[in-house]
């Protein structure tokens, strides 16, 4: 979708803001670009819509060099999100969000219509905030319109420069939340600019880790963090790149053991009888289903079994919170350990349904981790890693 060829940006007093750059952006990519002030990373974005022109090199667009085509017209063609959004003061925001659909000759009603599916669409209910004005909206809010008015046009290519960093961390977090599940929607090519890793991590497919002007390196956010390409990436992504890595590396079936189990029907005392074979301290309880319903602890289940009337697993098991589905990052399950004081969480399947499939420890999720890292640095996959036992015997 977007390709550079040896590009370079040269200004006359002799500063190079970018040097020889050459990657590319596949359709539908979420491309993050990160890196501190003055490595380039926001020259890189503008000379996709011309709004800085390139000394040498070319830029192709869907295969089209952009130095062919009419700036304004390239500009209508692509999305942009600034920092300080821009919007038109004098204008409601509904006509705010149809700027560019009206720019390019749409009719008022159709115009209007777009600007209101998409601010519907960024969790604006256009008939509560289509006819205020932009200073009777919050930062967070503004913000979201600036996404709306440009996708309005459904521009095939987005570009967005920092434009959460204005806003403090909460509305920051739920904004990256809410854009990514914008973009899981309308899968629209995006090179983002952002000087924060942590958010280049959580929003990109790839990233790009700029020096001065070049691109150290051009990743999976999982192999930036896991194996760093340089030094200087290793220093710039930080020691706690470990931690930062559990964002974005997903939970795996291989990844679960398998406690014994027991059902909501069993009689109670051959449950104890099952936890007491099998040396274990709990048993993770399913319905008839095979659905996660809670767990029993070898206690419980030994101390009913020795009533008057022991009767079911159902009478005696603890309900589970502390359960996430395949696919949920390894961070999201270390925050569920210590949200509920767990020493282990379920893993469901990912559909409505939500069948049981094992569960993570803190000894299962550390091999997770290294076996992630390990499988990124041998270009294979996780299945294939083998490693030594972390577990204490």
């Amino acid at each position: 979708m977007i390709r550079f060829e040896h590009v370079t940006k040269r200004y006359p007093d002799g500063t190079t803001a970018v040097d020889d750059l050459s990657f590319e952006v596949a359709e539908g990519e979420l491309v993050t670009l990160v890196g501190p002030s003055g490595c380039g990373k926001t020259t890189t974005m503008k000379m996709v819509n011309r709004l800085i022109e390139p000394t040498s090199g070319r830029i192709l667009l869907q295969d089209e060099d952009i130095s062919d085509v009419d700036a304004v017209e390239l500009r209508r063609r692509i999305g942009y999100v600034i920092q300080q959004v821009g919007l038109f003061p004098h204008k409601t925001v509904l006509e705010n969000t149809a700027t560019v659909p009206h720019l390019l000759g749409w009719k008022r009603g159709k115009g209007r219509d777009r600007a209101a599916e998409l601010l519907d669409l960024v969790g604006l209910d256009p008939s509560v905030y289509g006819d205020r004005y932009p200073d009777q909206l919050s930062g967070g809010q503004r913000q979201r319109v600036g996404v709306a008015r440009a996708l309005a046009a459904d521009p095939p290519v987005l570009l967005m420069d920092e434009p959460f960093g204005a806003v403090d961390p909460v509305v920051r977090e739920h904004l990256q939340n809410e854009f990514l599940r914008l973009q899981a929607a309308v899968r629209k090519t995006v090179l983002f600019v952002t000087h924060d890793i942590e958010e280049a991590v959580r929003l990109g497919d790839r990233i790009a880790v700029y020096g001065e002007g070049r691109i150290e390196q051009y990743d999976a956010p999982a192999a930036v963090l896991g194996t760093p390409a340089t030094d200087y990436v290793a220093d710039f992504v930080g020691a706690d790149r470990g931690l930062k890595r559990l964002s974005v590396t997903p939970i795996e079936p291989g990844d679960l053991e398998q406690p014994p189990v027991v059902r909501l029907d069993d009689p109670l005392d051959r449950a104890a009888e099952q936890l007491r074979a099998e040396d274990a301290r709990w048993a993770v309880v399913l319905d008839a289903d095979d659905q996660l319903h809670g767990w029993l602890s070898a206690e419980q289940a030994k101390a009913g079994a020795l009533g008057d009337k022991p009767g079911t697993v159902r009478e005696h098991a603890r309900r589970m919170e502390a359960w996430l589905p395949v696919g949920a990052s390894l961070k999201q399950a270390f925050a569920t350990m210590l949200q509920h004081d767990a020493g282990w969480i379920a893993v469901i399947d990912e559909d409505s349904v939500g069948h049981f499939r094992g569960v993570l420890t803190p000894a299962t999720l550390h091999e997770a981790l290294r076996r992630s890292t390990a499988a990124d640095a041998r270009d294979i996959t996780r299945a294939e890693v083998e490693l030594e036992t972390v577990r204490g015997s």
